[in-house]
């Protein structure tokens, strides 16, 4: 599952015009004992391309913290490896 959280304009070094759409996913893992949610990002580029990370953490604040961290410094799809790498 996941939920579209925003969408960002932008324009790149050469001025031209980027818009970016950031979303949670959500997963479910189920062992026989527990069940219990683990959350992820993808960020689509509108005409390009898209990148998604599932599993990144089972909290949701640092989720939320995340996907903050990526819509306000309009994280691309090209560069959300590297984010998510340096953020954890």
């Amino acid at each position: 599952m996941e939920i579209k959280i925003a969408t960002r304009q932008c324009c790149d070094q050469t001025g031209a015009p980027r818009c970016f759409h950031y979303f949670l996913t959500i997963c479910q893992e189920e062992t026989t004992h527990l069940c219990c949610e683990n959350y992820g990002v993808r960020v689509l580029e509108e005409g390009g391309g898209e990148t998604v990370i599932p599993a990144i953490t089972a909290s949701a604040a640092r989720i939320d913290e995340l996907l903050t961290l990526l819509v306000d410094n309009q994280v691309g799809p090209a560069g959300l490896h590297d984010v998510v790498a340096d953020w954890l």
